[in-house]
């Protein structure tokens, strides 16, 4: 059984691997302050709630853009599981050829999604990741790497909009209802965030197309809040949630 985590700055996702089948997963709050110990209790919990057995555990692979968390993860599983960890990052082969001015800088999710991506569907691609930040990573014909886009995310817009406007409220997102323009403010929020947010990657995936030179075969959502709001996209896309856990069993199968 392999263990694969992806730590993200607003969710943590965790998957188990049996071969190449996907067993169970699962999302935690990503928590600083949480210590080894307290995750290490959370990763049990977890494979208990899976029927997973942690004793079954034989590899383990991390990503994460939190680094701060990185060793507290890995020393988690070593205390569950007694394997150490592999954490996604330079040293680790990946087969991504990455072409941006400093690969060393690509975060770690964007590695794994990348993977998997050109591993599972038709090029070029386009992966369009939607958690605490909006991301797409540009992948040509020749599964190149070629760099990507960075936007603020959903929950973040919604979060500025409440702080710095007096009379605008904090609002969560009614994603089944969702006109092209409100008739109060709660609803214009959330027509102006969500459609909004959908319109802008509908627009950058057309700006990303003409700018490659080539005809965009597949564009992949995946991440938090993916599901929702790409439905509302206009431009045909593939909802993929396990993406980025399936590029660290990849990435892991590479160097085993």
């Amino acid at each position: 059984m392999l263990l694969t985590i992806d730590v993200g700055n607003t969710n943590t996702a965790i998957g188990f691997y049996d071969g190449d089948k996907l067993v169970f997963t699962a999302r935690l709050s990503t928590d600083t302050k949480r210590t080894a110990d307290q995750y290490a209790a959370e990763l049990c919990s977890v494979a208990a709630l899976g029927k997973v057995s942690m004793n079954g555990v034989s590899g383990a692979i991390i990503s994460s853009v939190v680094p701060e968390l990185t060793a507290t993860l890995k020393k988690a599983v070593g205390i569950t599981c007694g394997v150490s960890a592999r954490v996604l990052g330079p040293g680790l082969r990946n087969g991504l050829n990455i072409r941006i001015d400093n690969p060393a800088q690509l975060g770690a999710d964007l590695v794994a999604g990348a993977v998997a991506a050109i591993a599972s569907y038709k090029l070029p691609c386009l992966v369009m990741d939607l958690g605490t930040a909006t991301k797409i990573s540009v992948i040509d014909a020749d599964g190149v790497y070629r760099g990507c886009t960075i936007s603020a995310g959903v929950a973040i817009s919604l979060a500025a909009l409440a702080d710095s406007a007096a009379q605008l409220p904090t609002v969560d997102l009614d994603i089944n209802v969702c006109p092209a323009y409100g008739t109060n403010t709660v609803s214009s929020m959330q027509a102006g965030i969500i459609l909004g947010t959908a319109s802008m990657l509908d627009g950058l995936c057309d700006r990303i197309e003409e700018s490659l030179g080539q005809s965009i075969e597949t564009v992949v959502s995946t991440g938090g809040l993916a599901r929702d709001i790409t439905k509302h996209c206009r431009r045909k896309n593939v909802y993929d949630p396990d993406l980025i856990l399936r590029g660290l069993r990849i990435i892991y199968e590479k160097n085993a």
